[in-house]
Order: C-alpha cells, then structure tokens, then sequence
C-alpha cells in the first residue's frame, strides 16, 4: 500500500514538473500564444485547487480505495488525451481534466497514509518519505521534461503515464483495502461555494501575477472569492455533514501550520520560477542544463525529508521544523543577492542548495502538523485542506513576487542581463520575507502544541 501510495503521488509531482521544463515545446508544436500558453499551467492549478475538498470528501464517504482508483483512472486517461492533443484549446480541456484527476487522487494518498498508520514515530517517518518523493521527483521531472523535449517530443511525457497508470489501478484493487463508507450524503452548498471560491482565488492570484492586483480581471475575482468562500462558511456551520468540518480549524497547530504552508509554498514557487530565469536568462543555460543545475538541491530536499523524523525523534519536531524553515530563509535571502556577475558556486549554487535543504523537511513536518490530532472520520476532509493551502500557496507566492518583479526600482542605465538579474534579485529577497512570516507563524503558535520526544521509540516492522 506505501509503495502503491508514493508512485502515484510521485506520478502527480512529476507530471507537473515536466510540463515546466517542456513548454516551449508545447508552445511550438502546437502553435499556442504567450498568453495562452500560461493556461497550460492555470487550467491545471484551477482544477486542482478547486476540486481539492470535494475530492478529499469523497474519500470519507464513499470509501479511499475506491475514490483513489478513480482519481487514478481520471488522471492516466486525460494524460493520453494531453499526449495525443492536436490544438491548444484539446490540450488545455485535457489539463483541467488532469487537475480534476489529481484533486480525486492526491487527498487520497495522504488520507490513506493518514489512517493508515499511527500518530506518532511511524507515521512520521512514512510522512517524512512522503515529502521526500514529492521533492525529488520534482527534481526529476525538471530534468526529464528538458531530456524528453530535446530528444522525443513534449508528448512522451504524457504517454508513459497511461501504462503506470494501469498497473496502479490493477494494484490498488488488489493490495488496498477499502475504508468503510460513512453513511450520508455530499453537502452540495458547500462543494458548490468551496469549489467555485477557490477556483475564483486562484484564478485571481494567478491573473494577478499577469496583470496587475488593480486590474478588473483580479479585483473581481478575488472579490467574488472573498465572497463565495465566506458563504462557504456560512454553509458549512448548519450542514449536517460538511465537506469542511469547521472543527478542523479549532486546533491552532493545524490552522498555524496550513498557513505556514502557505507562505513556505508561496516562496518555494517563487526559489523555482526565478532561478529557472535567472540560470537560462541571465547565465545562458539551455533548458536541460538549467534542470539538472537544480539537481543538488532536490537531493538535499530529499535527504532532508528523509532524515527529519529521525531528527525528530532526537531533538524534537518543536526543533527541527523551525530550524529547516530557518535553513530555506539563509539561502533564499542569500540568493536574493544575486548579480549578472555573481559567482555561480558561491553566489548560486550553494545558497540554491541551502534552500533544497531546508525545503524538504519543513515541507514533511508542515504535513505532518497538519493533520495532527484528526479524527480517521475527517482524514479525507484534513488531507484536502493541506492540498488547498499548498495551491493557493503557489498562486499567492507566485503572484505576490512578479509583482515584487516588476514594480523593483531598477538602478539608472542598467538594462539587459543587469536588469533581469536585479529584478529577480528583489523577487527572491520577496521570497525570503514569506520565509520569515512562516518561520514567525510556526515559533508562535505551531511549536508549543508539538509534545516532546519520548527518550525511546520502540522501532518498527513497517
């Protein structure tokens, strides 16, 4: 069931790192506009954030292994659409269709692995691999997408997930049993205002980060987000069964932890989308060799992510959390020192490194605070609201810092690779201010709820 649950998360941080990498094969193969191309990425993000609570709720009520084959099957057929996509509106279509997939079969992995095992050492140490897959597979599809589009083409990418895809769905029937359904039915109000509010934040967030947070295509939807997220709650506090149990939020370590998420996954989009600039737009690199320049820092994130319920198990998490989200705040302030003339050991590659570092093993131990203490009931409910968190971290972060980009006073007469680099060197030093806001948000009100290491752990047979 571990493995089954790790290479399906794995398939869904891969698959969306590859299409980074591959985009500009895309945009040439099918003859998509600047404008247009950014939907290859927002369609996805749309559907996935918005669906994300409806998804993790099925999980509670219909069963997890069912839900999961589902999400599993939704996703692996709109990877052979997205493979054999002859236009971009195909194609596009065909990634919303993927998001709504990956909203089905994400909560799922993380609920499964939530019920699965105990509170505790065991269960953080499966969380701890659980973060480090998403890490280095990211790392991987970075890399990869930039080997298949040189190579292949943009499209095999896509179709080696429809015979994975197939083997999990055959071995999820067999090696994963089925949760009990919870009698009821799906609160509709509430799946209607979450999932049009959330896609209406996102799809501001993300319009933000193209225009301008003034502009009438952000201001009203993240009006009308405000709006129908407020009704959401409204919703939910006399729904007998909500999508959201309300209840969630009374623990301060979960709701302080989602929102450090926030502001973590906010920068760390930001550490990618700019060093994957500043590495081809201002040192020259081609798309592979900027990919595999982010090698050594996946690979920290992974052994970081690996080792933090070790550590855990010494010092505490009350420790060791705070001080990987300190690590990530070091390198990304260190890189928001970046030049035209930096030098790449020094000033590049070793604070990229520093940020890897950190990354992975906040990232674990965010996930693991995040669903502290729920109820096998609310797994499903808990598991999707750490998935929300993580995207509207993504399109908040993104948007927060093109903003930070574009508006950075550049010095007279630079121009070129001086300016580019000046402009993400404010971006980044961005970044490292929602660092600090996560990093205050965790010593203040996620610590003190995080027990004490006990002075031995029995081990464990899993």
């Amino acid at each position: 069931m571990l493995a089954l649950v790790l290479v399906s998360y794995a398939m869904i941080v891969i698959d969306n790192s590859i299409v980074i990498t591959g985009l500009p094969a895309i945009r040439a193969g099918l003859g998509f506009s600047t404008v247009g191309l950014s939907w290859v990425q927002n369609a996805y993000a749309l559907a996935f954030g918005g669906l994300m609570l409806l998804g993790a709720r099925a999980g509670d009520l219909l069963g997890r292994q069912r839900v999961f084959m589902a999400g599993l099957a939704i996703f692996t057929a709109a990877s052979l659409a997205i493979g054999l996509a002859m236009s971009p509106a195909w194609l596009i279509v065909s990634r919303a269709i993927q998001g709504a997939g990956a909203a089905i079969l994400a909560p799922a992995t993380l609920a499964l692995l939530s019920t699965s095992y105990p509170e505790g050492p065991e269960r953080n140490r499966v969380l701890g691999w659980y973060g480090a897959v998403g890490g280095i597979t990211a790392s991987i599809g970075l890399v990869a997408g930039g080997v298949v589009a040189d190579l292949v083409s943009w499209r095999a990418g896509f179709f080696i997930n429809v015979p994975i895809g197939a083997v999990l769905i055959w071995a999820a029937r067999r090696y994963i049993a089925e949760t009990p359904q919870q009698p009821g039915r799906f609160d509709l109000a509430g799946a209607t205002f979450s999932t049009f509010g959330v896609v209406a934040l996102v799809y501001g967030l993300v319009h933000a980060a193209e225009e301008s947070w003034l502009h009438a295509g952000t201001a009203v939807p993240l009006a009308a987000g405000v709006v129908l997220v407020a009704l959401f709650v409204r919703a939910e506090r006399h729904a007998k069964q909500p999508i959201l149990p309300l209840r969630l939020f009374a623990s301060a370590q979960r709701s302080s932890a989602n929102a450090a998420r926030v502001l973590f996954v906010g920068a760390a989009m930001g550490f990618f989308f700019y060093s994957t600039q500043y590495l081809q737009g201002v040192l020259g690199m081609r798309p592979l060799l900027a990919g595999i320049a982010f090698f050594p820092s996946m690979l920290v994130n992974f052994l970081g992510a690996l080792a933090a319920p070790r550590l855990v198990r010494r010092v505490g998490a009350h420790v060791v959390l705070p001080a990987a989200i300190f690590i990530s705040l070091v390198g990304m302030a260190w890189l928001g020192q970046v030049r035209a003339d930096s030098p790449f050991l020094l000033g590049v590659a070793l604070p990229m490194v520093l940020v890897g570092a950190g990354m992975g093993a906040s990232l674990s131990l965010l996930t693991i605070s995040g669903v502290a203490g729920v109820q096998p009931r609310d797994a499903g409910s808990a598991s999707g609201l750490v998935g929300v968190a993580h995207q509207l971290g993504g399109a908040l972060g993104l948007s927060i810092l093109v903003v930070a980009f574009a508006s950075s006073t550049v010095p007279a007469g630079t121009a070129g690779v001086v300016e580019l680099s000046h402009r993400i060197s404010m971006a980044l030093s961005t970044g490292a201010v929602l660092l600090a806001l996560a990093l205050f948000l965790v010593l203040a009100f996620v610590v003190r709820h995080i027990p004490a290491p006990v002075s031995k752990v029995p081990s464990s047979t899993h």
